[in-house]
């Protein structure tokens, strides 16, 4: 007590002084700063400014290390993945309290930086776009600018709409600490489908202003034609889906068949693994990307192997691993979970011959990497932890193989690391919406009116991609096996990219896929042969009906003086 009364009676003194120095004194103009009043004189001012939108202030613990985060977690340490049924991130970094089900008001883990994050920023975008309507510039600039913040407006509401539901739409209104408050509608959430048509109409709008090409000083990572289009054939893709329910699959065939028709972008066809490590990629359609000046978190460190000198932090989960086809196509198990005799599956070699993006996404006991083979077997696995550094061996018996490129140093890596890009959107995913959507709406072989391609025809071009080469996926299957192919084909070609967490609950199967026990796998040596026990690598993964949405932080409940209405369950 008799420290803080200390610090009190400082911080009097302190006022005391400051009270009667000179006012004249504390009349400085701050140099860390722009002025508002430099942002609304200046046009160059301004769109720095503006470009500046597509990153965001850090909110919570272990975010974007070395550069502030934009959408989504990206490459941050605990990938959104990690509290999905991909991975398990090893020193938990706020992720386990989501899995276990204990997520809450007050406790939001991971998530915690959604809606405060989204919301600055959409504050932002009105302000910029209050000035710009109001600034000297040419008409076409003038609207190309209005187009880009439309555009991230709008990300940051699909941002806030795919996590919470209802959203509360602010227009284009400005609201400062001086402004009266007390209005509900300022609190109101909209009904899903009012915020749907919403953000959809935003990105109509911003497609028809922005340009078709990143080029000259439109450079890239800022928002095209196409990445305004790669947002609504997402929007709509969920508005069809039963957690939505609020759309049509016709819609969203039509959404994606938008992007497909800019004839701009195609798959990348040097390698799976190697597209997520090079800027110059006809398959982005938007991405962020970094700099030497400018990295993101050195994923090689961050996730390599303990005996690597890695962290071993984003570790995939057996549940994964099962997942991925034999390279025949076949599933190595039958739905009762025993091997599937016709697969090829060996139980004694379980990770050969499996499709290819298997080993460019994991790394397993036996990989190749960096210049010897992964043991994560006992005893005396180098990566195992009989290994060095045995606090950062994974607790599932696997690692993360994707997104880590070999050139880039695992030790000492600070400033020589982080430069790969990360995509937002790219061209594979579209195909896999309108894959889906198009089966929905019209079976897997029918081509619809104005396509030039059928569900199963764009299912199979993101299967026979160069370096993936699977089977394709035969004429004649019904809606309900080809919605399975689908299904497969997103939980493997979207690894880690975002896209688990969303799936499963617009699909309304996480109480079945997140309730399923968080497996791993113990590996035994025997001489020169391997035996592999499953184990149960996180305990107590858990998933209530209520954890389709996340809840609004209590704060801002609080903030809104009890005006905010709360998720269900919450």
């Amino acid at each position: 007590m008799k420290t803080f009364t200390k610090y009190i009676a400082l911080l009097v003194a302190g006022m005391a002084t400051l009270a009667s120095c000179d006012k004249n004194l504390l009349e400085v103009t701050p140099t860390d700063r722009i002025s508002t009043a430099s942002i609304e004189s200046d046009t160059v001012l301004l769109e720095a400014f503006i470009t500046n939108r597509y990153i965001g202030e850090r909110i919570i613990g272990s975010e974007a290390d070395g550069t502030n985060p934009g959408f989504g977690r990206g490459f941050e340490y605990a990938l959104w993945g990690s509290i999905t049924d991909e991975s398990m991130y090893t020193n938990d970094d706020n992720t386990w309290l989501i899995v276990r089900g204990q997520l809450s008001p007050e406790n939001m883990g991971a998530a915690g930086s959604l809606w405060a994050r989204s919301y600055r920023s959409i504050r932002e975008c009105n302000y910029a776009l209050q000035v710009l309507s109001k600034i000297e510039i040419s008409d076409s600039r003038r609207r190309m600018l209005e187009g880009e913040l439309q555009f991230i407006r709008a990300f940051r509401y699909h941002d806030l709409l795919r996590n919470f539901g209802k959203v509360v739409l602010m227009g284009d209104s400005v609201y400062n600490l001086s402004d009266d408050l007390a209005s509900p509608s300022l609190f109101e959430r909209q009904s899903i489908q009012e915020s749907m048509d919403y953000i959809l109409a935003q990105l109509d709008e911003a497609a028809q202003k922005l340009p078709l090409n990143n080029s000259g000083e439109w450079v890239a990572g800022r928002a095209t034609k196409g990445a305004a289009l790669a947002v609504k054939s997402r929007l709509t893709l969920y508005a069809a889906s039963p957690l939505y329910n609020v759309g049509s699959w016709e819609d969203a065939t039509q959404a994606a068949a938008e992007v497909i028709a800019l004839n701009k972008y195609s798959l990348f066809g040097g390698g799976y693994g190697r597209l997520f490590l090079i800027n110059d990629n006809p398959e982005t359609i938007f991405a962020r990307y970094y700099t030497k000046n400018a990295n993101h978190v050195h994923l090689e460190i961050a996730n390599g192997p303990n005996g690597y000198g890695g962290w071993g932090g984003n570790t995939p989960y057996q549940n994964l691993v099962d997942d991925y086809q034999m390279k025949n196509g076949m599933p190595p198990f039958l739905t009762n979970g025993s091997v599937n005799p016709a697969s090829g599956y060996d139980p004694a070699n379980p990770y050969a011959n499996r499709d290819p993006r298997f080993d460019a996404t994991i790394l397993h006991n036996g990989s190749d990497f960096r210049g010897r083979q992964i043991e994560t077997f006992l005893p005396g696995g180098r990566d195992s932890r009989d290994g060095s550094d045995n606090w950062n061996t994974s607790k599932t018996g696997y690692y993360l193989r994707k997104f880590l490129n070999d050139d880039y140093p695992i030790q000492n890596p600070w400033g020589n690391a982080g430069f790969q890009p990360w995509n937002y959107f790219r061209y594979a995913e579209i195909l896999l919406n309108y894959a889906e959507a198009a089966n929905e709406a019209y079976g897997p072989d029918v081509l619809p009116a104005g396509a030039t391609m059928s569900a199963r025809q764009a299912l199979n071009l993101v299967r026979s991609r160069p370096s993936v080469e699977m089977p394709e996926i035969p004429a004649g299957r019904s809606k309900d096996d080809f919605r399975k192919d689908v299904r497969y084909e997103r939980r493997v070609e979207l690894a880690f990219e975002e896209h688990r967490f969303y799936d499963v609950r617009r699909w309304k199967i996480a109480e079945t896929t997140e309730n399923v026990p968080a497996y791993g796998v113990t590996i035994t040596k025997n001489g020169s042969t391997f035996t592999y026990t499953r184990k149960e690598a996180l305990s107590d993964r858990r998933f209530e009906e209520k954890h389709y949405w996340l809840p609004i932080p209590r704060a801002e409940i609080l903030s809104s003086n009890g005006k905010l209405e709360q998720n269900t369950g919450y």
